[in-house]
């Protein structure tokens, strides 16, 4: 798969390259993992909320929630955002909300998410979150004796983050790696390939260090070729880093006593070793290094890439395992989305021939009606074309929210939130096995609304 450019980024002049773990590093089978963290959460909920017991045995269909989406506590309503924070689509429950409705609830709100009111879904480990939700909300709207909306948020991402925290479900997950880990020999290549071209690697992660060990050990230690263990191959390690707070107030480092995982205060250079916690300040007036020469790649868009370019002006890239799939839609439906555009091409020059015969007949100079007639025959035979091609396109994504990284016709927030704040994208880690280390990136020249003559 290609890697995908927003800004210029020059590898030859990155001297540090740092990585998030789950998700990013380490890759899982997206559904299994969240299919397991949708049913424990299910089951906490019943066993230590209070929730009926149905709750521990709902389905999990993970096309009912994608990254980038938002909860809507006050209305019990998941929602998918423009880039401009307007609602595009909505679902109460399991059920779409009408067009109508949604309008009229949301026709003059630009969604913001520093309102408490919203609460965004923006990893793959909230995907679970949203299904869970949803499906809470309709348990509730159809009769079953649960609290108001605001609480079942509140309750379903309390219950999701308690099962990630508690250990329970990482237990499962080292106990069956096959299962839900994804070995790919290319990234420990792709990261002895970057130690031979003089590069620094470091991990932070919000994992702690018995499991971070136990995945890389799964996952990395198979393929090295010149190296023994991935401790050799990584410079500094961060482990329970609590991003995105890592990136925003200061905190202790722990040093971790890698063969036993004891934990000491630490005083002195974070410039190496194995670390708990911490505060990106003095890890970086350590290294040496300005902003500029360090590049975080991640899965949370706030977390790992939001919050950094805010705040330490390092470079950033974000891996976007959902659009590999989408990938796959786009091309598939390469033909359908060239006779819609040709169509509207088409429609949009009717159209303007409509309104310069509307604005002879203004002026008082006469006007073929029969002429008129026949242009609004073809302008609703081609509404009529297109909202047919409309429905064999949507086919070919989530039947949903339809694209990941659309929302209609406009870009959705979360790719917004690319745009804005990711240097590079790409679907996996592995992407950049492709390029060299002192790879140039470069965006294509992007056009302006003007520009298109």
């Amino acid at each position: 798969m290609p890697v995908f450019v927003n800004r210029s980024l020059n590898l030859k002049k990155i001297a540090l390259i740092g990585f998030d773990m789950d998700y990013t590093l380490v890759r899982y089978d997206a559904d299994a993992f969240e299919a397991l963290a949708h049913a424990m959460a299910g089951r906490a909920l019943a066993r230590d909320y209070g929730y009926p017991e149905e709750v521990a045995g709902l389905p999990f269909d993970p096309r009912r929630a994608m990254v980038g989406l938002v909860i809507d506590k006050r209305n019990g309503n998941l929602l998918k955002l423009s880039r401009y924070g307007k609602v595009k689509a909505a679902y109460h429950g399991l059920e779409p909300v009408d067009f109508r409705v949604t309008h009229e609830t949301y026709q003059n709100v630009a969604v913001e998410l520093s309102d408490p009111s919203f609460a965004p879904l923006d990893t793959l480990f909230a995907i679970s979150t949203g299904v869970l939700f949803s499906q809470l909300v309709a348990l509730k709207d159809g009769g079953a004796a649960l609290p108001d909306y605001a609480t079942l948020a509140h309750d379903a991402i309390e219950a999701v983050d308690l099962v990630h925290r508690n250990g329970e479900l990482k237990s499962v997950i080292r106990a069956d790696m096959g299962r839900y880990v994804i070995r790919d020999p290319l990234v420990p290549a792709l990261l002895e390939r970057y130690k031979d071209y003089g590069k620094k690697l470091m991990i932070i992660t919000n994992s702690d260090y018995e499991y971070t060990k136990a995945l890389l050990d799964y996952a990395l230690d198979p393929y090295w070729k010149a190296h023994r263990s991935w401790r050799e191959v990584f410079d500094l390690v961060i482990t329970f880093a609590d991003k995105p707070r890592f990136f925003e107030r200061p905190s202790r480092f722990l040093r971790i006593e890698p063969e036993t995982g004891l934990m000491s205060n630490h005083e002195g250079s974070v410039a190496t070793g194995i670390y708990q916690g911490g505060w990106f300040k003095p890890l970086q007036r350590d290294l040496g290094l300005d902003g500029r020469e360090i590049l975080y790649i991640g899965d949370h868009i706030y977390g790992d890439v939001v919050s950094i370019k805010k705040r330490c002006d390092w470079r950033t890239a974000l891996v976007l395992s959902d659009l590999e799939h989408e990938l796959e839609s786009l091309r598939a439906s390469k033909d359908i989305q060239a006779r819609i555009d040709a169509l509207m091409e088409k429609k949009e020059a009717v159209e303007a021939e409509i309104n310069r015969m509307d604005l002879e007949r203004y002026e008082g100079r006469r006007t073929d009606r029969a002429a008129l007639d026949r242009l609004f025959e073809d302008a609703d035979r081609m509404n009529q074309e297109i909202s047919e091609l409309l429905t064999e396109l949507r086919a070919h994504f989530n039947p949903y929210w339809g694209e990941v990284l659309r929302s209609g016709h406009e870009e959705s927030r979360y790719a917004g939130q690319i745009d804005d704040y990711a240097c590079i994208y790409m679907t996996k880690v592995a992407d950049l096995y492709e390029y060299s280390p002192k790879n140039f990136f470069r965006p294509r020249r992007r056009l302006m609304a003007h520009e298109f003559l």
